[in-house]
């Protein structure tokens, strides 16, 4: 009977143990070992909140919006390529110029910041595919790609990719699609 007794208490412990035994799963976020500046927002990684998007960023069938005047299309498109090729020729004023004067998701401030910092530290290319209209209205859009995120810290030579799933939503400001919002969901490696 003593060796029941022990060995539940002992069983009850490891189950407690194993519980509060959790990791931090912030700790590598931000660090040198991540590559991911110091900052709770970036261009890359804007931290998804997938309550404040159109749709279910996990996946799945992505459909372009029946509401989209011709002519809308075509600026909105426009803007998310002068978006992403800015980025891609570290231009930091034409992609400065590209976001909204009252982001939602980020601040201009941290965002230039923040960019600065990609472009002094890493060699960086995006390439955004399938890029679709998901959600339209006179005033926002969201604008859905699969991105294909290629870097090289340039003082070690260091290489990584990433892909994933971004959100990026415009708004409307005198008469411009500019960006107010960005999410993005890194695909998990298999």
């Amino acid at each position: 009977m003593k060796k029941i007794i022990l060995t539940g208490t002992m069983a009850f412990a490891l189950v407690l143990g194993a519980c509060s035994d959790k990791e931090d799963s912030s700790a590598g976020q931000g660090s040198v070992n991540d590559g991911e500046a110091v900052n709770e927002y970036g261009s890359i990684d804007h931290g998804v909140d997938e309550n404040k998007v159109g749709f279910n960023m996990d996946g799945g069938e992505i459909e372009e919006a029946a509401n989209v005047p011709a002519q809308e299309k075509i600026a909105l498109m426009d803007s998310f390529d002068t978006y992403i090729h800015a980025f891609n020729n570290e231009d930091i004023d034409e992609y400065m110029s590209t976001l909204s004067k009252e982001p939602k998701s980020f601040t201009i401030d941290e965002e230039k910041t923040y960019v600065e910092g990609i472009f002094s530290e890493y060699e960086i290319s995006r390439e955004a595919k399938d890029v679709t209209i998901v959600k339209y209205a006179e005033d926002e859009a969201q604008v859905f790609s699969n991105l294909d995120t290629k870097l090289k810290q340039k003082s070690s030579g260091l290489e990584t990719a990433r892909t994933g799933r971004q959100v990026t939503v415009f708004a409307k400001e005198n008469g411009e699609w500019k960006v107010t919002s960005v999410y993005y969901m890194e695909d998990q490696k298999s």
